[in-house]
């Protein structure tokens, strides 16, 4: 079976959700989902690094087509990656199956019309 859809998970500092989504916006995606979190860390591991990372994190998760994957990824890493205040990371994964986005694969063909006129 052949996947339509991946979902990307971004692993940001705390205050930088909306930069995610603007770069994922930029490249087609329509939404995603916000969920707090904290890292896990050693300090003893960022200070050999010189790395500052604050503990307070926020993981946004993005359905997507998978057409669309790549290009958001992309547009993610250079707007809110490792080398940003953002210091994130971002993957996807595939997804099997999908129900109850009928609505927002319709408001999506409208937008890409919108988008060619």
């Amino acid at each position: 079976m052949d996947q339509k859809y991946e979902l990307i998970l971004v692993i940001v500092n705390e205050g930088f959700s909306e930069s995610v989504m603007d770069a994922a916006r930029s490249k087609g995606a329509t939404g995603g989902t916000l969920i707090s979190g904290r890292g896990t860390a050693k300090e003893e591991m960022l200070a050999k690094f010189k790395v500052f990372m604050s503990p307070e994190k926020e993981i946004v998760l993005i359905l997507t087509s998978k057409d669309k994957t790549d290009k958001i990824l992309s547009e993610i890493y250079d707007k809110c990656g490792l080398s940003t205040d953002a210091h994130g990371i971002a993957f996807a994964l595939p997804v099997d199956d999908v129900v109850g986005i009928k609505k927002q694969i319709k408001i999506d063909e409208v937008v890409e019309k919108e988008k060619k006129e």
